[in-house]
């Protein structure tokens, strides 16, 4: 397993804001001295309000490695405390609490071949990981394929297709495809025959795609799961 760095918290300031959709925000921060991380990681973001409540919640990284900055897709859950407060409140030099990078086991390091499956904006990690790819030159060793209900809920859509990830609609048909669920063939091309197998959704979404990943034939031990949740 590559080794992972693991950071400390920093005071991060936000220096840009974007709103690719109405439910989504992309945060860039600069973090004083940061720690590289590896495709894969992510950090916690921290939020204290005046009478000392505390909130967090983890969100992956976008950006490579060769990124001076970090970037951050976060999801706007109606209900989330803290993605609420970051896709609505925030403002450019603003600044956040972060802790990061941060996991060990859901990583990769453009070393070896390997098909990351994701659900919505679990595709996060996997937009790190194609960046990391094609700054190492490597692109021929990843492949990826993102499930998601509409084109709207695909981070980086325009980015995922340029790059020939496969983008898999369940509720309205795609440039290229028609509204269905991923199946067992349309993986099969993906997966090579050695390396590990990654999946990120949220827990329904990841167990489907875990099944579909040995429905082809993986060995449970290559598939690396990372599930989450509004309260995850």
């Amino acid at each position: 397993m590559t080794s992972a760095p693991t950071g400390a918290w920093r005071r991060a300031t936000v220096r840009s804001i974007d709103h690719p959709s109405p439910r989504a925000v992309v945060l860039r921060l600069a973090v004083p001295d940061r720690i590289d991380h590896l495709p894969g990681q992510h950090y916690v973001i921290r939020l204290t309000a005046d009478d000392g409540y505390v909130a967090q919640r983890s969100y992956s990284v976008a950006s490579p490695p060769s990124d001076p900055q970090v970037e951050f897709y976060i999801e706007r859950l109606d209900d989330g405390e803290v993605s609420t407060f970051l896709a609505d409140v925030v403002e450019v030099g603003d600044e956040l609490d972060v802790r990061g990078p941060i996991g060990g086991w859901f990583v990769w390091d453009a070393d070896r071949p390997a098909v990351g499956l994701a659900g919505g904006s679990g595709a996060v990690p996997f937009v790190a990981m194609l960046r990391h790819a094609r700054d190492r030159g490597r692109t021929d060793l990843l492949r990826v394929a993102v499930s998601a209900r509409t084109r709207g809920d695909v981070p980086f859509a325009a980015e995922l297709d340029a790059a020939g990830v496969l983008v898999a609609l369940t509720r309205e048909d795609g440039p290229s495809r028609a509204a269905a669920r991923l199946s067992g063939a349309e993986i099969a091309p993906l997966v090579p025959t050695e390396g590990p197998c990654f999946v990120c959704g949220a827990a329904p979404v990841a167990d489907g795609a875990t099944d579909l990943l040995m429905s082809t034939g993986v060995e449970a031990g290559r598939i690396r799961v990372e599930r989450f949740g509004p309260t995850s």
